[in-house]
C-alpha cells in the first residue's frame, strides 16, 4: 500500500486484495481433485523461495498473495479434498470457509461481549444448539477452544477445582503444592491429548491409574477401581484407532454414588450422538460431568475449533477466572470465563454457520455417510485379502498387509502414489494402516478409487 493516501485508496486496495484472495482460494479448491493428495518433492523444494531476508520495503498485497499461492499452494496437503483419510481431519464446508473469511474481515476479539457482541451472541446460540443436538444436560456451559486438547484441559481444570474444593483446598489460590491428592483413572487406550491435558493441569502423564481395555480398545467397566469423591475418571467416546466407545453409561453409574467426576474425551466420537443410527454407541454419555469435542473434525469447520462442555459452570468459571479491573463485563455470559484464552478469534461464527447450514438432519447424515464409507473400505479391503483387525463401528478402519514391515511399505507406497492419503499406527503391538473418513466431500466413487489405489500399492510391494 506504499503511496496510498486517503480512505478511497485504502478501500480500492482492500477490494483488490480480498478479491484476489477469494479467486485464488476458489481456484485452489477446484484443482484439488486433479493433484496428488500429498505434495511431491518438487513442490517441497519450491518452499525455498520463501527463504529470503526480511524486505526493507513493503510489497503490494496482491504480490504477497501471488507468492503464497505460487510457492505455498503446491506444498499443501490436500486435507480439503475428498480423499484425505489421515488423522481424523475433516474437510471444511464451503459455508464454514466463507463464514471464517467474513469473521476474519470483522476481526473480532471474542473474549469479551463488549468487544464483540455478535460473537458473544452467536456463542450463546450455538451453545444451546450443541447441547440439544448432542443430548447433553441443558444447564451445561459451553466454551469455544482451539480443539480437544484445550477442551480436555479446561474440563480437567474444572474437575480439579471442584474435587479439591470438597477437600477444603483452593487450588486456584494455593496451587498444587501440599494439596490433597486427586486420583486420576484412565483406560489403557487413553489418547495422548488427554494425558497432555492432565500434565498441563499438574496431574502428570504417568501418575494415573490405568484400567484394562478389551479387544476393541474399550475400557472394561468391571475392572474399574473403587472410586471416591476425589477421583477424576477420563473415558473415551471414539477410540482413535477403532472408533469404539468406552462404556460411558456404566462408568457414570459407578461414579455417581461416590461423587467421582467423569470426563468424556469425545474429539470426534461425540458427533455420533447426532446420528440416530450411531447414537447408541454413546448411550449414557449424558450422565458425565464434562465433555470435549472438536468441530474441525466431523463438523467440518476450518481449523482451529473445539468445544468444552461442563455441567458445573461455576467450576469452569473458577478454574478459568482472570479478573482485571479494566475488563468491562456485562450481566450476560462473558466468553472468556469458559476458556483458557482471554483474547481469541471468533471461532463460534464458523460453528454457527455449519450448524445453520446443515441443520439437525444434515449433521446426522454427514456422520452416517462417513460411517458407511468406512464400512465399505473395510468390506472391500477384506475381500481383497487384507486383514481388518477390529469391528468397524464408526468412521475408523485399520488394515494390515501382512507383517509390520510389509504394512509400513504399503502405507509409504499409498502416500507416495497420491490418489489418497492414509496414515499408520500401532495397534495391539502391530503396525496397521489407519483410514479415517471424516470429510463431507468424500463420495462412494472416492472410496472405490481409493480402494483400488491401495490394492495396487499392495501388489506393488509384493502382496495381494
Amino acid at each position: 500500500m506504499t503511496g496510498m493516501t486517503g480512505t478511497a485508496g485504502m478501500s480500492d486496495t482492500t477490494d483488490r486484495v480480498l478479491g484476489d484472495a477469494a479467486a485464488r482460494a476458489a481456484a485452489y479448491l477446484r484443482g484439488l481433485d486433479g493433484r496428488a493428495v500429498a505434495p511431491g518433492e518438487g513442490s517441497l523444494r519450491g518452499l525455498a523461495a520463501f527463504d529470503e531476508p526480511l524486505p526493507e520495503g513493503g510489497c503490494e498485497g496482491t504480490g504477497v498473495l501471488r507468492a503464497l499461492d505460487e510457492w505455498g499452494s503446491p506444498a499443501t496437503v490436500a486435507v480439503a479434498g475428498r480423499r484425505y483419510f489421515g488423522f481424523v481431519i475433516g474437510g471444511s464446508l464451503p459455508v464454514a470457509v466463507g463464514a471464517s473469511w467474513l469473521a476474519s474481515a470483522w476481526d473480532q476479539n471474542a473474549g469479551l461481549a463488549i468487544a464483540s457482541p455478535v460473537s458473544a451472541h452467536l456463542e450463546r446460540v450455538v451453545s444451546g444448539w450443541v447441547l440439544d443436538l448432542l443430548g447433553l444436560p441443558a444447564e451445561s456451559c459451553v466454551g469455544f477452544v482451539t480443539g480437544a486438547t484445550m477442551a480436555n484441559f479446561t474440563a480437567v481444570c474444572a474437575a480439579r477445582h471442584r474435587l479439591l474444593q470438597r477437600a477444603g483446598w483452593d487450588v486456584e489460590a494455593r496451587g498444587l503444592f501440599g494439596a490433597p491428592e486427586v486420583r486420576v483413572v484412565v483406560g489403557e487406550e487413553v489418547h495422548s491429548s488427554m494425558t497432555k491435558a492432565l500434565a498441563l493441569a499438574g496431574f502428570g502423564r504417568e501418575r494415573v491409574e490405568r484400567v484394562p481395555t478389551d479387544a476393541q480398545g474399550r475400557l472394561i467397566g468391571a475392572k474399574l477401581p473403587a472410586l471416591d469423591e476425589r477421583t477424576l475418571v477420563c473415558v473415551q467416546a471414539g477410540n482413535v484407532n477403532t472408533g469404539s466407545f468406552d462404556p460411558v453409561g456404566e462408568v457414570c453409574e459407578r461414579a455417581r454414588p461416590s461423587g467421582a467426576w467423569v470426563h468424556v474425551d469425545g474429539a470426534f466420537g461425540m458427533w455420533a450422538r447426532a446420528c440416530p443410527a450411531r447414537a447408541g454407541l454413546a448411550a449414557g454419555i449424558e450422565g458425565a460431568d464434562s465433555w470435549a469435542t472438536d468441530c474441525h473434525k466431523w463438523l467440518n469447520v476450518p481449523y482451529d475449533s473445539g468445544l468444552v462442555v461442563c455441567r458445573d459452570g461455576a467450576a469452569v468459571r473458577a478454574g478459568m477466572a482472570a479478573p482485571a479491573p479494566y475488563l468491562i463485563e456485562g450481566s450476560a455470559r462473558e466468553p472468556y470465563h469458559y476458556v483458557p484464552e482471554m483474547s481469541r478469534r471468533a471461532r463460534g461464527i464458523e460453528v454457527w454457520a455449519a450448524l445453520k447450514s446443515l441443520g439437525r438432519s444434515g449433521v446426522g447424515a454427514l456422520v452416517e455417510r462417513c460411517c458407511r464409507h468406512a464400512a465399505r473400505f473395510a468390506e472391500a479391503l477384506a475381500s481383497a485379502g487384507f486383514e481388518i483387525p477390529h469391528e468397524v463401528v464408526l468412521n475408523q478402519v485399520l488394515v494390515r498387509f501382512g507383517d509390520d514391515e510389509q504394512t509400513d511399505r504399503v502405507i509409504a507406497a499409498v502416500q507416495r502414489e497420491g490418489t489418497c492419503w492414509c496414515g499408520g499406527t500401532t495397534w495391539k503391538g502391530r503396525r496397521a494402516m489407519r483410514i479415517s473418513v471424516s470429510s463431507w466431500a468424500t463420495t462412494e466413487a472416492d472410496v472405490e478409487r481409493s480402494v483400488g489405489a491401495i490394492a495396487a500399492c499392495a501388489r506393488e510391494v509384493g502382496l495381494g
